[in-house]
This record gives C-alpha cells, sequence and structure tokens, in this order.
C-alpha cells in the first residue's frame, strides 16, 4: 500500500486518469488526490469518476502536497514548473520538501532542476501509453541527490499502472522513449500488416484481426512468464523446414533485423534532439 498524504496531479489528461485509478486501486483514498487543469471538463470527469479533489488553481493544488506529479504537454512544461516554482520552494522549507514528477516526454532532468531549483527533489519518467490500461512500462530516472526514499516513492506512484526500470544515465532515456516509449506503435505496425496480408490470402478481415490480437497477446504473455530467451522462444516455434522457418527466411532476407535497429535509432536521435530544444533556455 502506497502511504500519502496528499498527491497533486497537475494536468488532468489521459496519463493522469490511469494513474489516479491506478492508485485508488492500490489502497491511495481518493481524497489524498487532487487534480488541477484549466479544463474544467477534465476535472469533473475525473471527480466524477473518481471522487478525487479538483481545482483550476496549480498553486492551490500543490499547498500541502507530499507529491506533485506533471502531467502536463511537453511544451507547456516551462511555463507551468516556472509558475510553480516558488510555491514549491515555500513548501520547502517546511519539514516535508515535496517530491516531483514528471512524465513529461523530452524533458531533460537538468531543465526540470533548473526551473524548480535544487531544493526541489524532480523524477523524470517515461510511461507509455499501455499504462493506460495497466499494462505499461516505465522507464525513471534521478540522480543521487533525490534519495532513497524518493526514488522508492516515485517508482510506487508509477508501478500503480506499469512495470518500471531505472536506467542509471539520463542519456538512456532516449533509448527508453525509443524502445517503450515509440514501441507500441511498432507492433501495432506489424500486427496491422500481418492481419492484411491475412486478408489478402482470403480470410474474413475479423477473423483476421481477431486472430491477429489473440497470437500477439499470446506471443507476448509466453514471453513474459518464460524464463527462455526471445531467441530460445522463436526457435521452438521454427520447425526445421516447416512453415514458421519459410516466412523467417523471408523476414530475414529483407533484413528485419536490421530495419528494426535503424528505426530504434532514428527514435533515439528524435527524442535527444527534443530533449535538447525543450531544454534551451
Amino acid at each position: 500500500m502506497i502511504n500519502i498524504r496528499k498527491l497533486a496531479f497537475i494536468g488532468g489528461g489521459n496519463m493522469a486518469g490511469a494513474l489516479i485509478g491506478g492508485l485508488i486501486k492500490r489502497g491511495v483514498a481518493a481524497s489524498h488526490l487532487v487534480v488541477a487543469d484549466p479544463s474544467a471538463e477534465q476535472r469533473e470527469r475525473l471527480a466524477t469518476d473518481y471522487g478525487v479533489g479538483q481545482t483550476a488553481d496549480n498553486a492551490e493544488a500543490v499547498r500541502g502536497a507530499e507529491v506533485v506529479l506533471l502531467a502536463v504537454k511537453p511544451q507547456q512544461m516551462r511555463a507551468v514548473a516556472l509558475a510553480l516554482a516558488p510555491h514549491l520552494n515555500a513548501l520547502a522549507q517546511q519539514p516535508a520538501v515535496p517530491l516531483v514528477i514528471s512524465v513529461a516526454a523530452g524533458i531533460p532532468h537538468a531543465a526540470l532542476a533548473r526551473w524548480f531549483g535544487p531544493a526541489v527533489p524532480v523524477v523524470r519518467t517515461m510511461p507509455n501509453r499501455p499504462a493506460l490500461n495497466g499494462f505499461g512500462a516505465t522507464g525513471l530516472y534521478a540522480p543521487a541527490a533525490v534519495g532513497a526514499a524518493n526514488r522508492a516513492l516515485a517508482e510506487s506512484i508509477m508501478a500503480a499502472v506499469s512495470a518500471t526500470v531505472w536506467v542509471e544515465h539520463e542519456s538512456q532515456m532516449d533509448t527508453v522513449t525509443a524502445l517503450s516509449g515509440s514501441g507500441p506503435a511498432y507492433f501495432f505496425l506489424f500486427m496491422e500488416a500481418l492481419q492484411a496480408a491475412a486478408h489478402e490470402r482470403g480470410l474474413p478481415a475479423d477473423v483476421a484481426h481477431r486472430l491477429t490480437l489473440e497470437t500477439a497477446f499470446g506471443a507476448a504473455q509466453m514471453a513474459r512468464h518464460s524464463t527462455d530467451s526471445l531467441a530460445t522462444l522463436r526457435e521452438q516455434v521454427t520447425s526445421k523446414g516447416g512453415t514458421t522457418a519459410a516466412a523467417i527466411a523471408v523476414l530475414d532476407a529483407a533484413g528485419l533485423r536490421a530495419i528494426v535497429a535503424h528505426a530504434v535509432a532514428a527514435a533515439d536521435r528524435r527524442s535527444a534532439e527534443l530533449a535538447a530544444e525543450f531544454a534551451a533556455p
């Protein structure tokens, strides 16, 4: 159970909603959660669905908060952080210094620390969209100065909707973004192509769709619950001279592995470029 007096969400979009639902399932009382968002519709939706507090005023939301979770768009982060900084630094004079958790893609820790000031501990996270359904993966980064207690608290909050992995160097967050942040789209593309190929060969569209979804889900479940490597699992399905071997041979001949490597590298580079852009003074 997560023991927390008050957690303020700045931003009430889909990720905030997923985390709120996950935290309540983990035993956090709705009365300990508050959402600030300029959209009355967003606030009222979360208040109605989960019973959390809501306000249009960010400063009011963070008053007395133990944790502040920033769930705003990357391009809005600088303005939001600079406006909140005086309020969080005022809270930092009290015994309980508020922890800031960012779920905004591409905003480097150095930029967040610069905007909030050195007194406010910040953890940067990179969740992915499957977290909206409770099956996500989140990469986390924080310098040692943030402390073990704050790291553990941030991880417990993100674990409400996802698996969690810490990276040692912040530059690795770009690869986390390229792998798990962008990764669902890679799988959707492959699934889309697989479904289309089956339909072209005569399967009804609904049958091809259902088989594609269940095959992808089953393969992921097998990999998740197996102690074997992915290569071993692939080999176990691929009988010599069989149908799977014929298909794998075509994929290998087309350079699938190299294509994937180039794609991940491109996403990694773009993540670094965006981080540099957002971090610019």
